[in-house]
């Protein structure tokens, strides 16, 4: 059984029929004068030059018409293609687990939550001192050692003033002392010279407010009322939050939980 032909064939034997015929016709009009054709062969030739030009142009339109299919099921067969699973990657998972972030240190921790403050002032007493009164320090002042490192971290990025109400000269040398003890001059950052006393607590209010400071660590909820127009944050250390604050004025127990070393 022969087998079907393509279209092309169809067309190409098609052509050399209308080829010969068109031979045929055309030597016998050119052997028959002009003035000599009837209707009829007018009429014929007429018709064949429309099929002539009809095929032809059937011809050349067919690859055009063709190719754009081709194009659209290479367009489907490509978009409708399984994109590799690279998120299973062996290799990737052991990049993202090299390059994973670790837990952040106490000095970004610091930096963080000041959000980049440049100047900070905090009150001694029930802060850095384990003495919560004036007349404590005439006894004795103890620095407490879970604070020292988040100073030390302070210092390095801030510019850190300490102050405290004192009720004689004694009480300031025991409290210069006990710093220095501690080892909080010896990172260069903060000085005695930096270490301020007044006799009364508008005098440390008033340390604040001539300072200026991004930051204020304090104990006393006045104090912390009184400047929350005119500091940009506060620290207001208590074991209670206040029934109001501020929204400027963060609550904590300590300067160490604060920071997340508590």
């Amino acid at each position: 059984m022969a087998e079907s032909s393509s279209p092309t064939e169809e067309i190409g034997r098609l052509i050399k029929r209308l080829s010969g015929y068109v031979a045929f016709k055309m030597s016998g009009l050119f052997s028959t004068p002009i003035r000599n054709l009837d209707s009829r062969s007018i009429g014929a030739i007429a018709g064949l030059a429309i099929a002539v030009i009809f095929t032809w142009r059937a011809i050349r339109r067919q690859p055009e018409i063709r190719r754009p299919k081709r194009r659209l099921q290479s367009d489907h067969e490509t978009s409708t293609a399984p994109s590799p699973d690279v998120s299973s990657s062996p290799h990737e998972d052991v990049v993202d687990q090299f390059f994973q972030p670790g837990k952040p240190t106490l000095g970004q921790i610091v930096r963080q939550r000041l959000s980049e403050g440049r100047k900070v002032t905090c009150r001694l007493l029930g802060v850095i001192l384990e003495e919560s009164s004036p007349e404590e320090l005439q006894k004795q002042a103890t620095v407490r050692s879970s604070v020292v490192e988040v100073l030390l971290e302070i210092t390095k990025c801030c510019d850190l003033y300490l102050m405290e109400r004192v009720l004689d000269d004694q009480s300031e040398a025991k409290v210069l002392q006990a710093l220095e003890t501690a080892g909080v001059f010896t990172s260069g950052g903060l000085v005695k010279d930096k270490v301020l006393f007044c006799s009364t607590e508008i005098g440390r209010t008033s340390f604040v407010r001539q300072l200026e400071p991004d930051w204020h660590i304090d104990t006393n909820p006045e104090i912390s009322t009184q400047l929350a127009r005119f500091i940009k944050f506060q620290l207001h250390v208590s074991a209670a939050k206040p029934e109001r604050t501020a929204p400027n004025v963060f609550t904590s127990q300590s300067i160490e939980e604060f920071f997340g070393c508590a």
